[in-house]
């Protein structure tokens, strides 16, 4: 292949990756808590054409586009007031601690039950961390109240205290159903405490918003589109070369 139609072929397949993105982050766009994925691009150049040119044995080809990896933008959406005792939201930087049957999780959505048995837990199933050793054990009859540091309350009693953490976001971490990070062992032992306020009857919105997300799709369907007609050009100018070399002049 040529050069222009690798790197056409590839740049194709960037922003195929891309559309995919940004399908889930609209998708997710009225999701509360959830965090818009980005894509972070670097350039490919395979081994033998760097050591063809490092031996003398020819040159390199240009270098093609590619997405190296995904990004997650944490910055903080914009609270929403429900009047809802089972929403929380956290206004500044910091995550809820849950915990799941496979491991701890980080999250800013903070939808909050009462199980049966008295747990703190989310809208998927996974139990709220609580600072203090023992968890939360709340009664699911009588309506729970969460102070701004986290302090859960029912009829004025305290019963423990949600862990909220920071986590240095150096290499990001899974994302799990949407709304969840999942953390290793290791990872969970560098977490600390968090200065965000817990705000009962919020949620946080998405931090992807529908016109940010036209604009984006607008324009990753127009580089799509160029670089079609860039790898149908590099086709047509090979078919060309080929019948041009092969014919026999008169």
């Amino acid at each position: 292949m040529d050069p222009l139609t690798i790197a056409a072929a590839s740049g194709m397949r960037a922003r195929l990756e891309a559309l995919d993105l940004l399908a889930n982050n609209i998708a997710n766009s009225s999701t509360p808590g959830f965090k818009a994925d980005r894509e972070a691009y670097t350039s490919y150049l395979g081994e033998e054409s760097l050591g063809a040119e490092m031996d003398g044995a020819g040159y390199s080809q240009i270098s093609s586009p590619l997405i190296e990896a995904h990004r997650t933008d944490f910055s903080q959406g914009a609270l929403t007031p429900t009047a809802s005792a089972s929403d929380l939201a956290l206004s500044g930087d910091g995550f809820f601690l849950l915990d799941s049957a496979n491991g701890p999780l980080l999250t800013r959505s903070g939808k909050l039950h009462v199980s049966r048995d008295g747990r703190l837990l989310s809208a998927e199933g996974h139990e709220f961390a609580t600072v203090a050793p023992q968890r939360i054990r709340a009664d699911p009859e009588l309506p729970v109240e969460v102070d701004s540091d986290g302090t859960v309350r029912q009829q004025g009693s305290p019963l423990g205290r949600l862990q909220v953490v920071k986590y240095a976001i150096q290499s990001q971490p899974p994302k799990r159903e949407g709304v969840y990070f999942a953390l290793d062992t290791g990872q969970a032992r560098t977490l600390v405490p968090s200065e965000a306020e817990v705000q009962q009857g919020m949620v946080e919105n998405s931090n992807y918003s529908v016109p940010e997300a036209a604009v984006r799709l607008v324009a990753v369907l127009r580089q799509f589109e160029s670089l079609q007609k860039a790898l149908q050009l590099g086709g047509e100018m090979g078919r060309k070369a080929v019948e041009e070399v092969a014919r026999v002049n008169p």
